[in-house]
């Protein structure tokens, strides 16, 4: 189970773009070159087909959190205390 939850699960968001881009182009490149190829041999099923090469290519390119998707994590800022709590209850006991 722990080799389970070792596995990161998450992109940045720099990682996010450059997936999405990457999944774009792959389809385009594959719908184009299967539309032509289609239309050379005069078999739409031939386009159907590269186009769902495309997309499983795709897939496996774009949906794991590959390490290059995970190069630039962001830097969270330190929660602040929470003095509004604080404030709150200091003002209640000053009007009992």
């Amino acid at each position: 189970m722990d080799f389970i939850s070792s596995i990161p699960t998450h992109m940045d968001f720099d990682g996010q773009h450059k997936a999405e881009k990457f999944s774009r182009i792959i389809i385009t490149l594959f719908g184009a070159v299967g539309l032509i190829w289609g239309y050379i041999i005069q078999q739409f099923s031939q386009t159907v087909y590269i186009v769902g090469a495309g997309f499983a290519l795709a897939s496996i390119v774009s949906i794991p959190p590959w390490p290059m998707y995970r190069r630039k994590p962001l830097q969270w800022q330190k929660p602040r205390p929470d003095n509004s709590t604080e404030s709150s209850q200091k003002s209640s006991k000053k009007k009992k």
